[in-house]
C-alpha cells in the first residue's frame, strides 16, 4: 500500500525561502523586460505595448557600436590571453619549487588587487610611454588582467600531466612541439577551455578598468550603461538587456537540457562501443560548431571595428558633451555639410569631464561644461582662445547671455552659450489642493514636516547646499564656514522629511505621482509638461523658482588648449549657432535657448512659458555658480559626506 507524504511545515518553508531568492533574483529582470515593451520612457508610468525600442536599439549606432566593441574586445583578449597564459604556465610548471611559488605569487595579486588600481595603473602607464587611449589601450589593457585568471585555470592540468610520457614521446623520435601537441595538450584542454571562457566572461563583464583605459568614442556596453545610470537610462537599453538575458538563458538551456537515455537499456560491448563512437562524433561536432561560431564572430566583429576605427578621414572633430544634450541628427546633419567626421563621447557630470581633460591623455576638440567649470579650467590654462572671424553665427546669441557669461568667462573669449536655465521646484498642484496646503513658493517650503516622504532632493553637493544656503538667506557661492556648516545642519534636520536624493529619478517619479515635490533643473519641465499631456495622466505640475533666489546656470562651448583640430572645432560651434540647428536641439533636449533668433521664432506659449524662459523679474536673487577653489570643494564635499551619512 502506497504511503501519503505529508507537506511538513519545515518543506514549507524551505520552499518559501526558494520562491523568495528566485523572485528578488529575477523580479528584477522581469520588471527590465515588461520595460523594454512601455511606450514611454517614463519607468513608472504604463505608456501601451511597443516594440519600438528593439528597433530603436539595432538602429542606434551607439548600441550597435559599443555592441560590437564588447564583442570583439572579449573574444580577442580571451583568445591571445589564453595563449599567453598556457605558455606562461608551461613555463612556470617547469620551474623549480622556490621560484614557482615566487611567480605565482606574483600571478595571484592582479587578482587579489583592486580593479580601480589596475586600471588608474595602466592609464598611467600609457600616458607615460606617450601611448594616446583608444580600442588599443583597452585591449591590452583586457588581456593584461585575463593572463592570470588563465595560468590559475591551466596549472591545476598541468600538475596532473606524467611528465614521463612526455619524455617517451620525445625519446620515440617526435620534436618537442609534437609531444606538447599529442600527449600534454589533450590533458590540459579542460583547463585551456576553462581560462579563456572565464577571459571571456572578465572581459565581458568589465567596467573600471575599460573606464580609465578607453578614449574618445571608444564605449563597451559596460561603460555605456554606466553613461546611462545618472542621466536616465534609455528604453533601448531595457531591450538590449533583454535580448542578452534571452540568448544567455536559450544557450544555457540547449546545454544543459539533453535527452537522457533509458536506464534500462542493455549495457552490451557493442552498444557501449556505439555510444562510445556517438560521443565522440557529438564532441567533434560540438568542437567544430564552437570554433565556426567563435571565428564567425571575430570575423564579422573584427572587420566590422577595423573599418570603423581605420577609415581615413581627411577632417576629424572629437567632442566631448553630456549624455542626452544633443539632436543626434545634427551629428549627422554636420558630417553629410562638411565633410568632418565626428567621434561623439559622453560624460555624466563636469567633476568627471575635468580630469579627463587635465589628464591629456584623450585629446578633444570641443567640450560642453557648465559655468563653474569653465572658470576652473580658465583658472587652470586648459582652454584655447576662440577665433570668433570662424563663428559668425554668434551674432544669433542673446546679449544677454553673453553678459551672464561674462561671470564665469570674463570677456567672452572662450566660450559659446550653449543652454542656460534655473534651478526649482516643480510640484503636484492637485495634492497640494487636496490637501489643502498652500503651493511652495520659497526653499523653506522644503522643509515642512506636512510633505513627510513627498519629497525630492538632488543628489548634488553644489545643488544641495544651494538650497540650504539660499533658505537660511546666503550666497549659493558661500565659503565662510561658519554658513556651510549651519547650512549643513539645515540639510540634516531636512532628510526624514525627504522621500530620497535623486537624479534623473526626479523627472520620472513625479511623472509617475510618487512624490508631491521635487528640486528639478527647468529644462526638464517642458518635457515633464510635454509627457504629462501626451499620456493625459489627469493632474498638473507646475514650477517654480523660490523667492530666495536659485542656481542661474549657462552651459556653453569650449576648446581646449590641446585640440588637435581647433578650427574644425570653430566650425562646430558655428554650426551649433545657426538658427535652424539651435531650434532642432532646442526641440530635442527642451532646456532654454541662448540663441534670440531661435527664440523669436518659438510659439507663443513657449515664449511665455516661465518656467522654461523666466522673467528678468524672477531671477533678482539668483547667482552664477563660480568655481571656489580646490579647498572649498573639499570642504563641501567633507559636509556633503556627514549629511549623506547621518
Amino acid at each position: 500500500m502506497k504511503r501519503t507524504r505529508h507537506y511538513s511545515l519545515k518543506q514549507f518553508f524551505q520552499d518559501f525561502y526558494l520562491v523568495l531568492i528566485l523572485f528578488f533574483l529575477y523580479a528584477p529582470i522581469v520588471t527590465m523586460i515588461v520595460l523594454s515593451f512601455n511606450n514611454t520612457k517614463s519607468r513608472s508610468v504604463w505608456g501601451g505595448f511597443t516594440t519600438h525600442w528593439y528597433t530603436a536599439m539595432f538602429d542606434n549606432p551607439t548600441i550597435m557600436n559599443a555592441l560590437t566593441n564588447t564583442l570583439l574586445i572579449a573574444f580577442s583578449s580571451a583568445l591571445i590571453a589564453t595563449i599567453l597564459g598556457t605558455a606562461a604556465a608551461i613555463g612556470i610548471r617547469s620551474m623549480r619549487k622556490t621560484p614557482r611559488s615566487i611567480a605565482m605569487s606574483m600571478n595571484n595579486i592582479p587578482m587579489m588587487n583592486s580593479d580601480i588600481v589596475t586600471g588608474i595603473s595602466l592609464m598611467l602607464a600609457f600616458i607615460a610611454y606617450g601611448i594616446s587611449l583608444g580600442f588599443k589601450t583597452v585591449l591590452i589593457a583586457h588581456i593584461t588582467f585575463n593572463v592570470p585568471y588563465v595560468i590559475l585555470s591551466v596549472m591545476p592540468k598541468l600538475h596532473q600531466t606524467n611528465r614521463s610520457t612526455y619524455e617517451a614521446a620525445l625519446d620515440l623520435g617526435a620534436s618537442p612541439f609534437q609531444a606538447f601537441m599529442k600527449v600534454i595538450f589533450p590533458d590540459i584542454v579542460p583547463g585551456v577551455l576553462s581560462g579563456f571562457l572565464m577571459a571571456f566572461t572578465m572581459s565581458l563583464d568589465d567596467f573600471i578598468i575599460t573606464h580609465f583605459t578607453r578614449g574618445a568614442g571608444i564605449d563597451t556596453l559596460s561603460t555605456l550603461i554606466y553613461s546611462e545610470v545618472r542621466r536616465g537610462i534609455q528604453p533601448t537599453m531595457y531591450a538590449l538587456s533583454s535580448v542578452i538575458f534571452i540568448t544567455v538563458l536559450v544557450l544555457l538551456l540547449i546545454t544543459n537540457l539533453k535527452p537522457q537515455e533509458p536506464a534500462h537499456r542493455a549495457r552490451t560491448p557493442e552498444l557501449k562501443a556505439r555510444r562510445l563512437a556517438q560521443k565522440k562524433r557529438r564532441a567533434a561536432a560540438r568542437r567544430i560548431i564552437l570554433i565556426t561560431a567563435v571565428s564567425a564572430v571575430m570575423i564579422v566583429c573584427g572587420s566590422w571595428t577595423v573599418m570603423r576605427y581605420q577609415t581615413a578621414h581627411s577632417d576629424v572633430l572629437y567632442v566631448y558633451n553630456a549624455g542626452e544634450y544633443i539632436d543626434e541628427s545634427v551629428i549627422r546633419q554636420f558630417e553629410d555639410e562638411t565633410g568632418i567626421h565626428v567621434t561623439y563621447d559622453v560624460f555624466e557630470t563636469n567633476e568627471e569631464m575635468y580630469p579627463v581633460i587635465e589628464a591629456g591623455a584623450v585629446q578633444y576638440d570641443a567640450v560642453c561644461p557648465s559655468d563653474y567649470m569653465i572658470q576652473k579650467m580658465l583658472e587652470n590654462d586648459l582652454l584655447a582662445e576662440i577665433n570668433f572671424d570662424n563663428v559668425p553665427n554668434l551674432s544669433h546669441i542673446d546679449p544677454k547671455c553673453l553678459e551672464m557669461a561674462r561671470s564665469f568667462d570674463p570677456e567672452n573669449r572662450y566660450s559659446v552659450p550653449y543652454t542656460w536655465g534655473t534651478v526649482g521646484i516643480l510640484y503636484n498642484e492637485d495634492f497640494f489642493k487636496q490637501h489643502g496646503l498652500t503651493p511652495p513658493k520659497t526653499w523653506k517650503d522644503l522643509w515642512n514636516p506636512a510633505l513627510t516622504g513627498e519629497i525630492l532632493m538632488q543628489d548634488s553637493v553644489r545643488d544641495a547646499f544651494m538650497v540650504s544656503l539660499k533658505s537660511l538667506g546666503y550666497s549659493a557661492n558661500s565659503t565662510d564656514i561658519n554658513e556651510l556648516q549651519e547650512a549643513k545642519r539645515n540639510l540634516i534636520r531636512q532628510k526624514p522629511l525627504l522621500q530620497a536624493y535623486v537624479v534623473d529619478q526626479v523627472r520620472d517619479k513625479m511623472i509617475g505621482g510618487e512624490a508631491a515635490v521635487g528640486v528639478i533643473y527647468s529644462g526638464e519641465f517642458l518635457y515633464i509638461q510635454n509627457e504629462i499631456e501626451n499620456q493625459n495622466l489627469g493632474y498638473h505640475l507646475d514650477y517654480v523658482i523660490p523667492e530666495e533666489g536659485t542656481n542661474l546656470w549657462e552651459d556653453a562651448w569650449v576648446i581646449p588648449k590641446n585640440a588637435p583640430n581647433k578650427e574644425n572645432a570653430e566650425k562646430w560651434l558655428n554650426f551649433l549657432c545657426r538658427p535652424d540647428i539651435a531650434m532642432k536641439n532646442f526641440r530635442y533636449i527642451t532646456y532654454a535657448t541662448p540663441n534670440k533668433t531661435v527664440y523669436d521664432m518659438l510659439e507663443p506659449e513657449l515664449q511665455n512659458n516661465k518656467g522654461v524662459f523666466p522673467d528678468d523679474s524672477q531671477l533678482g536673487a539668483s547667482e552664477v555658480y563660480k568655481y571656489l577653489g580646490d579647498d572649498a570643494d573639499k570642504i563641501y564635499n567633507e559636509l556633503w559626506k556627514e549629511v549623506k551619512s547621518e
